[in-house]
Parts: C-alpha cells; structure tokens; sequence
C-alpha cells in the first residue's frame, strides 16, 4: 500500500469540514480534503439553500392569494417548472461541485474524491492509499435521514429530502412522516403548489423540541393551508397502492398519497468509519467531542456527525473552533448556550437557547413573558399572514434571558437581537430600556418584556440591576 504523509487530513468536506480545511490551508499547513459526495455538503444541494428557495416560492404564491381584501384581487397560477430549474441552475448544473473543488485547489488544497476511513491514529486509507496525518484528522461526514422500522416500508418507494428537493413535478398527493423542520416547510411549499399533504407526527406536538405554543400555532397554521395535521399518530405500516403508498395507524385508519416523504430525523453513519482503530464506538449515533472539538488523540469532529444541532451555523462555528485548536491558536471553547435556530415555514419560527420546559427541567427558576404578533402594530398593519408571538425565558435569580422564541412573519430576522442577548447575558432591565423601533416586528420583544415585568412573582426593577 502506497502511503505519503500531510498535516491534516479532513474527511467530509460538507461546510463544517470545508471551513477547518480552509483555515487550515489558510495558515500554510498541507491539507487532504475527502468527499465521496459533493464539496460543500447537504446544505448548498439539497439542504438549506435549494429549500428556502422552494420556500420562497410558496411563500410568494401565499402572499399572492393573500392580496384579497387587502389590496385587490388576485389569481394565482403555480409554475414548480419554474422552481425545478431555479434549483437545478443554483446547484450548479444537476448537482455538479466543480467549483467548490476548484476553488478549494486554487487556495492550495488537495482534494480526493472516495470513501476514506482512520486505519489507527493519525491514519487514513482511501481506495487502498494511506495518508498519514502529521498535526491531525477533522472527521465532518455529516448524517443521513434516519428511516423509521416500519413494517413495509422498503416495499415503496418513499422519499428523503433529497428526493422531494430533486422533484420535477408535484404530486397530487403526499404524506409527511415526521413533524419536525424538515418535514413541515417541505410539506407546506407542496400544498402551496397544489399538493393534497398530510403531516404524521407521534409526537403530541409539532417541532417537539420547541415551546409547545410553536407546536400550536404551526399546526393551525398548517390545517388553514388544508393540510391534514395528525398529532400523536403511530404508524403500524406502510404498503404499495398503485403507484404511490398506503400509510396504516394503530387505530385502524389510514392514507393512501402518491408520495411518501419520510423526515424523522438524521443520523451519523458511523460503522464504515473505522472508529473502532482509534478506541471510538462505530455503533454509536453521533462522534462525542469535548468544547475543543477533540473526540480522540489527534482526531476532531465538527458538523451534524457530532449531533449538536444540526444546522450549517453550527457546523462552521465548529470548523472554526476545530481549526484554531490543531494550530494551537487562542480561542473561545464551543459554547451552545446561545445556539440560534430557525424553522423556515410561514411563519417562521425562531429560537435561541432553552425553552421553558428545559429550564425548568434544569432546577431553574424561571419567567417568561409573551407578546402576539398580531396584537402589535405592525402586526395590525401586516394583518393577513400576521400569525405569531414573541416568548421570553428568564432565569429569574441572575435576571438574563436564556432563551427566547420569535414565532412570526421574519421570524429568524427578529431572533438576531434574541440572540445576542442571551450570548450577552444582558440583564433584562438594560433589554427594557433600550429604544425599539416602532412599528417594527421586533418591537414586540419590548412588549414580551413588559409581560415578562408584569409578572405576579417578578422581582423589584432595582433588586434585578443589582442581581
């Protein structure tokens, strides 16, 4: 076996892995970056980009029809040709990542195209090569949908996300397993292009791990664009009918579409990975790392593959981290506390940090303070699509926020200040004496705080500047 040594291998150039390589390279050290699929990852292919540009659409048809009575009338004709070749223009000419090889080359990487694994510390074998890591080995391999064991489910033909992404037509009809992110912004855009959806979640709510109003309010929502919410359903089966699936519960119901889109969640594919050379479980679900990104004497990981999160942000602020550690440069240690995230259905749902529920699971003491969307004025002035509310979490004893919610029309716009303030730690009395701009959306924070202060149990305004 042929073997040449480099400073840092990194396997899986999704965004995570892309941006440690390139500081990497950056810094003058000598790189391998490893893809068996395609540079940059999930999030420019079939992930975050060509999603939200799905959703874009859908949203301009729901805006359209919601002309009437507002400023006209409107006839509306979807087009998904017109958002097929939009995709397939943006994913660079069906799926192609020549570029992002290129320009990866250009800085002074080296690239290799296979399916690599550790072959012991500091080593990696691909296609019978072997590379020996000098400085260290950046693991960013990313997930894979995981599919459910339903009995009959590998006798249709169901689709991941990467298949509804990839889609030339609409179906007539498609049924969503799984109520979280993924499968609720794809499953409105196909109604909203004319698709008969039906959303499945065994969770007695949607977006389960988010405030339970969330849940609430997507779901009415959803069932107002003619979706067919079922909450707290179990799937028995699935089997064949014609073309598409029948899917069965345990009640004795069930729903025949053409289409089954199944998106119940991600997870790591760790058994082909050779963790086992360098002491790590193949069988676990996700890599364990520590604040540095460090899962083993000279290994990193950074991305979904940890399962923190799962979100292009995340996977870069990694990457950052992991970089800065193998040059030994200074640097802050990973810290989660205010991990921003945002649901991209209409309307949106932003959070950042810990939800009521996990704080108070916690052993904190908490507050939390609420404003509606459409009580405020901008809300007033938005009216049709004006669905939304502002929660605040407080840790009463320190007076900080530590989580918040901006569940509305740009929702993860109004999330940026959110964000900061509890990255921050700002006291909530600062938060109530800042000027807000009127009328905004994002003003409604000032009107979560003075539910927040109204609060039976809120400590006196001068004991919280003190605290």
């Amino acid at each position: 076996m042929t073997e040449h040594e480099v400073d840092v291998v990194v396997i899986g150039m999704g965004v995570g892995g892309e941006e440690a390589a390139r500081r990497l390279v950056a810094a003058g050290l000598e790189v391998v970056g490893i893809e068996r699929e395609l540079v940059g990852g999930e999030c420019p292919y079939w992930g975050c980009i060509p999603s939200k540009m799905m959703i874009r659409a859908a949203n301009l048809l729901a805006e359209a029809r919601r002309i009437d009575g507002m400023a006209g009338t409107s006839t509306v004709s979807p087009d998904w040709g017109v958002v097929a070749r939009r995709i397939r223009a943006e994913a660079t000419d069906d799926w192609d990542d020549r570029v992002a090889v290129e320009r990866f080359e250009a800085a002074g990487g080296q690239f290799r195209r296979g399916h690599a694994h550790l072959d012991g510390p500091g080593r990696v074998v691909i296609d019978g090569t072997g590379i020996r890591a000098r400085r260290g080995i950046v693991l960013a391999t990313g997930t894979g949908p995981a599919i459910p064991p339903i009995p009959g489910l590998h006798s249709v033909q169901y689709w991941t996300n990467r298949d509804a992404i990839a889609t030339t037509t609409v179906p007539s009809s498609l049924v969503v397993l799984g109520g979280g992110a993924i499968g609720l912004e794809l499953g409105q855009v196909f109604a909203r292009f004319g698709s008969r959806v039906a959303v499945v979640e065994v969770a007695e709510r949607l977006v389960p791990n988010e405030e339970p109003e969330a849940g609430e309010l997507l779901a009415s929502v959803l069932r107002d664009d003619g979706i067919d919410v079922r909450i707290g359903a179990r799937v028995v089966s699935v089997a064949p009918a014609g073309s598409g699936a029948t899917v069965n519960f345990d009640d004795g119901t069930g729903i025949e579409a053409d289409r089954l889109l199944v998106a119940t969640g991600r997870r790591a594919a760790l058994h082909d990975l050779g963790l086992e050379s360098v002491g790590l479980d193949a069988e676990a679900r996700w890599v364990t790392v520590d604040e540095n990104l460090r899962a083993a004497d000279g290994l990193w990981a950074v991305g979904d593959v940890t399962g923190v999160g799962a979100f292009t942000h995340v996977a870069v602020y990694q990457g950052r981290i992991a970089a800065a550690d193998i040059l030994g440069d200074t640097h802050e240690p990973a810290d989660y506390a205010a991990m921003p995230r945002v649901t991209f259905t209409d309307p949106e749902v932003g959070s950042v940090g810990s939800t009521e529920a996990a704080a108070r699971a916690r052993g904190l003491d908490v507050r939390v303070g609420r404003a509606d969307v459409a009580a405020s004025a901008r809300g007033w002035i938005h009216k049709a699509g004006n669905d939304g509310f502002i929660k605040l979490v407080e840790d009463a004893h320190r007076g900080v926020l530590i989580g918040a919610t901006a569940a509305g029309p740009n929702g993860g716009e109004v999330l940026s200040m959110l964000t900061l303030a509890v990255h921050e730690a700002t006291p909530v009395p600062r938060l109530r004496d800042m000027i807000y701009a009127y009328p905004t959306f994002h003003r409604g924070v000032e009107d979560a705080l003075n539910d927040l202060a109204a609060s039976p149990d809120a400590l006196p305004r001068d004991r919280k500047a003190r605290t």
